[in-house]
């Protein structure tokens, strides 16, 4: 595992003879995905971080230890990519003050280093009346903040391409992997007592990207870049699921029947006075009240069949079996 200095490397030599990509975001939940995704396949990569790894890297990957933001410093490492994958994950309280820049960050580095800038998009362009099948040329609703601040972004991307830098947005569901959202925080936290919390009703279909998956994905579309020109929308349609499946497939990993319990959103309303990520995600309520999926022909069409991985296989970290949970409690000592 390499690093590359926060100073100008100008002895610095890319190695030509592999596709280079750089990751800005690593230390996220996609951004590591796509790390993993990108080094398996064989593409040198550089990943991107403001602080230091604590995790380790696939072998072969370069460190780049500097703010996103910064971005002479970053064009001065990284002269040439022929893919940039957008994964920085700005705070979600604080959008409206942070996404522009971020934006205009991501694209001064696109259009310096020449390479595809690949995004990944998700589902809240649609508004909250979002349609049940969602296709790319469904309309853009900006009704809610988030919806706006979204569209504000994608429309910059859309324009840069007019000055030729281009571009690839891959929509796709709620994320499956990792921590810190309301799959973890929510619906499985209480899996171990004995209970599944329902974030709505338990007919309506969701859509869900499970990361590993979602990031060979964009490897594949990487490797057809060359068909790619000015700024595409692409949707992965991942892994659908209604409340219903999903606790099926939570109590089979569990090993035993699980409580449903009603996500109390009275509650919530109450903390979020007191918490700015809660107000901010709170009014995205509606995509567990609107049934919706991802139409992914397009993207198959460019290609071919999309990784699949099983609903059970993407929840798995999310559980501990009952098996493991008896071998793991403490043994009760009996009184002589």
């Amino acid at each position: 595992m390499n690093n590359i200095p926060n100073n100008p490397p100008s002895a610095r030599q890319p190695d030509l003879s592999r596709h280079t990509v750089l990751v800005l975001g690593a230390k996220g939940r996609f951004g590591q995905a796509a790390v993993a995704a990108f080094a398996a396949a064989g593409w040198q990569v550089i990943a991107q971080a403001r602080s230091a790894f604590t995790q380790p890297l696939p072998a072969g990957v370069e460190r780049l230890i500097v703010d996103a933001l910064d971005t002479r410093r970053v064009i001065a490492a990284v002269p040439t990519a022929q893919v940039i994958v957008h994964a920085l994950n700005p705070d979600y309280a604080r959008w409206e003050q942070l996404l522009p820049p971020v934006t205009a960050a991501v694209l001064d580095i696109a259009r310096a280093t020449g390479g595809l800038l690949m995004v990944p998009g998700n589902v809240y362009n649609f508004g909250a009346h979002l349609p049940p099948l969602l296709h790319e040329d469904t309309p853009f609703v900006a009704d809610t903040p988030k919806a706006g601040q979204r569209i504000a972004m994608e429309n910059s991307l859309a324009a840069a391409a007019e000055q030729g830098v281009r571009s690839v947005i891959i929509r796709a569901g709620d994320f499956i992997g990792g921590y810190g959202t309301w799959l973890d925080m929510a619906i499985t936290k209480s899996v171990a007592k004995g209970s599944v919390t329902h974030m709505g009703p338990d007919d309506l279909t969701h859509a869900w990207a499970y990361l590993p998956d979602l990031a060979q994905v964009f490897v594949r579309v990487a490797n057809q870049r060359q068909h790619l020109s000015g700024c595409q929308r692409l949707h992965y349609a991942g892994i659908t699921a209604t409340g219903r499946q999903l606790h099926a497939v939570l109590e089979a990993l569990a090993g035993r029947p699980l409580k449903a319990k009603a996500m109390p959103w009275h509650i919530v309303k109450l903390i979020a006075l007191f918490s700015p990520l809660l107000r901010a995600a709170l009014p995205m309520r509606y995509l567990w009240q609107r049934p919706h999926q991802l139409c992914g022909t397009r993207l198959e069409q460019l290609i071919g069949p999309h990784p699949a991985s099983t609903l059970s296989q993407a929840l798995a970290e999310y559980v501990v079996p009952q098996t493991q949970l008896k071998s793991t409690r403490p043994s009760q000592s009996r009184a002589s």
